[in-house]
């Protein structure tokens, strides 16, 4: 297998370092590695295996000779470097909401349309951390019975915001048990033992623009303009694992036991589902990991032709950077991509 040059933009973030991690633990094959960042974080070492190496800063001539970028370091970030990464002959594996839904730009989960992956013209977004699990869990489903409507609730943890939210749920966990009050800086209130229905900015019609990006991604993920989506997105004090409570209506009916046995068969996808035994997933056993764990599969009692289900992933590696990493590997299996060689 040919090896590539790779670059990961925003090195040093939450997402950066967990693009570090799945690279070095599924034994991605790289011939060399970048590691860019704002001037801020550069001169920073990081280690790669058993590797050690400075972050350096991010600049035009960071992607000569480079075959893969992933970049998570916002969206004015990649808006910025992405094309100048592109031009320079890498393909961009973007984290960031700024190409999703642009429609020369693939907007990928592997295990749903990898076909569209040789579409890209240089760019490939990488979904939402919460569309991306829904999707893995709905599209075998949507291939055996068409989806009619999604409804969908997520809980959301607070690495999905980044280091400085994990560290406030910390502090403020830590005040609150010992009676001080507790000043919110990154979310607008408290949000530890409390649970905030907002993420993102609210947009005019009510629904905020996390919810916004769940009903648009999915649609172009599945290729399917028609379904009817609404999701409601809340940030719960959880480090990391999102969880979702998922109602889907199918163009006719199908039972538990039938879905289940479709998505025990599907790829990335775990059943946890034995409430005899309070058996479903949960954020913090799901943690650390790569499946997308689907329990509490049921009929729904309100429409004949109704499921609901409980999905849970580990947001930063699933939801972030296994799935870009994922991205990279079908290209290089399905030789969609040409290495350089060794950049000296």
């Amino acid at each position: 297998m040919e090896r590539c040059n790779v670059a990961i933009v925003g090195a040093t973030g939450m997402v950066g370092q967990e693009f570090i991690r799945v690279l070095v633990q599924r034994k991605f094959p790289m011939s060399s590695i970048k590691l860019l960042a704002s001037n801020r974080s550069a001169g920073r070492k990081l280690t790669v295996g058993e590797q050690e190496i400075e972050v350096m800063e991010t600049v035009p001539e960071s992607f000569e000779g480079v075959d893969i970028a992933l970049f998570s370091a916002g969206g004015a970030t990649s808006r910025h470097f992405a094309p100048m990464a592109a031009r320079a002959g890498a393909v961009v594996i973007d984290n960031s909401s700024a190409f999703r839904m642009e429609p020369d730009v693939p907007l990928v989960v592997p295990e749903v349309n990898p076909e569209d992956i040789r579409q890209h013209n240089g760019i490939i977004a990488n979904p939402n951390c919460s569309t991306i699990q829904m999707v893995v869990a709905l599209s075998p489903l949507h291939k055996v019975n068409p989806i009619k409507r999604i409804i969908v609730d997520t809980y959301q943890a607070v690495s999905g915001t980044g280091t400085a939210a994990v560290e406030e749920l910390r502090v403020q966990t830590r005040q609150v048990m010992e009676g001080q009050e507790a000043v919110p800086h990154v979310y607008p209130h408290q949000i530890a033992f409390n649970v905030l229905p907002e993420i993102d900015v609210f947009l005019d019609n009510g629904y905020t623009r996390e919810e916004r990006k769940m009903v648009q991604e999915t649609r172009k993920i599945m290729h399917a303009d028609d379904i009817a989506i609404s999701a409601t997105c809340a940030r719960v004090p959880v480090f990391v694992g999102h969880s979702e409570s998922v109602h889907v209506e199918f163009n006719s009916p199908m039972s538990p036991d039938d879905a289940a046995g479709i998505l025990a068969q599907a790829p990335g996808i775990r059943i946890l589902d034995d409430t005899t035994i309070s058996l479903y997933p949960q954020p913090w056993s799901a943690a650390g990991t790569d499946e997308v764990f689907i329990g509490r599969i049921r009929q729904d009692t309100s429409n004949p032709n109704g499921l609901v289900m409980w999905v849970v992933a580990d947001n930063l590696r699933k939801g972030a950077a296994l799935n870009a990493v994922q991205i990279a590997e079908e290209m290089i299996k399905r030789e969609w991509i040409s290495p350089k060689g060794v950049v000296k």
